[in-house]
């Protein structure tokens, strides 16, 4: 489903995307976990492990599916990420079982009613409490309460992170810092009736520094492969794997950006600038939404959607939204077509050196695998 007279896709909440994978994994496991039964249906097993690859979207792996053999041989199709789609908002959304709006980390960065701060999410930069901040009683938490027994397989430095205490509190933390330990973590924990998480976040880290169309980027797919297809062969047949990403992502060439150190107008009414390159939280000094909304239309054009946030809600991007959490959106949210990214170098310095982006709602960004091995 498309946005009218743009090329965005729309989250699939309840359906296909990536918050119903636990919720489905759940009923394949002959478990039911608290709200509606997700669409998405998995076959049934004792077990399951899944990899999450940072990065991978549908459309990515359908391109380059010569260097992804293993892969593009497993059953399954495509799902979506949340909105943004970006890495928090879905690795959140994948242990919670909730979209955007119920969880409340809603992009890259995102301001903190409370304080007026920009809180960024992957970094947990300010001092925000993640239970308070996520007060939801996880996925993870609800398959351990029925006896399953969950873990999640991750690199050593994440164990205690904000991200990982409001996104996946209830597993049971393994370090891996290797392909290697990751495998041996993975083999070890899937031993009777349990749910083990794999992330990897190479690819991801690779497509940022070098884009998505560069040979980089296709040795790590290749790696991935690999990976996955060790995995499958070293599990036990009972054992399922599901392979799944949190968002795609798009290269934006120079001419694509627009920078707005350069283009101060853009600032007028503008207290704070959040989210990121391809998807802007924008919050609003007290009556500067309308001239806001304007001025954003009039210089962006076709280059970007950009609505308030009653609109963004309205239109279903972040599912439904609680009261807590709407004050962390933006009150005007910008999201890029095509390559186009809006860049705030005196903000976000970082960004600038970035080749591969995401957060918008194109079908490179929101398309992503759910494939069962």
């Amino acid at each position: 489903m498309t946005l009218p007279g743009f090329e965005l896709r729309l989250p699939a909440y309840g359906e296909r995307s990536i918050a119903d994978v636990v919720p489905a994994v759940a009923a394949a496991l002959g478990k039911r976990l608290d709200g509606p039964a997700p669409g998405l249906v998995l076959p049934p097993a004792p077990a399951y492990v899944v990899l999450l690859v940072d990065g991978l979207g549908q459309q990515l792996l359908e391109r380059y599916a010569h260097a992804a053999p293993f892969l593009t041989s497993l059953r399954g199709g495509s799902g979506t990420a949340g909105v943004p789609s970006t890495t928090a908002t879905s690795l959140t959304s994948l242990g919670t079982g909730l979209t955007p709006g119920q969880h409340g980390l809603v992009g890259y960065t995102a301001r903190v009613p409370e304080t007026g701060e920009l809180l960024n999410h992957l970094q947990w930069d300010r001092d925000v409490d993640p239970l308070a901040y996520q007060p939801h009683e996880t996925a993870f938490d609800q398959l351990s309460a029925l006896g399953i027994y969950v873990s999640a397989v991750n690199k050593k430095q994440f164990a205690t992170s904000g991200l990982t205490r409001a996104a996946h509190r209830g597993a049971a933390y393994r370090g891996a810092d290797t392909p290697g330990d990751r495998l041996a973590q993975a083999l070890e924990a899937a031993d009777g009736p349990s749910f083990t998480y794999v992330y990897d976040g190479e690819l991801d880290k690779v497509g940022h520094q070098y884009g998505v169309a560069s040979a980089e980027w296709l040795v790590e797919l290749q790696l991935i492969d690999e990976f996955a297809e060790d995995l499958r062969s070293a599990l036990p047949r009972s054992v399922r794997l599901l392979v799944v990403a949190d968002h795609g992502m798009i290269d934006s060439p120079a001419a694509s950006r627009v920078e707005l150190d350069r283009l101060s107008h853009l600032r007028r009414g503008v207290a704070l600038v959040g989210g990121e390159a391809r998807f802007r939280h924008l919050y609003v000094k007290p009556g500067a939404l309308d001239d806001v909304l304007a001025g954003w239309r009039e210089e962006l054009g076709d280059r970007a959607t950009v609505l308030s946030r009653d609109e963004a809600v309205e239109r279903g991007w972040f599912g439904s939204v609680e009261a807590r959490v709407a004050g962390r959106l933006g009150d005007v949210m910008v999201a890029c077509h095509d390559d186009v990214a809006v860049f705030s170098t005196r903000d976000f310095p970082r960004e600038q050196q970035m080749v591969g982006l995401h957060g918008s709602l194109t079908r490179d960004e929101m398309e992503i695998p759910i494939l069962v091995g």
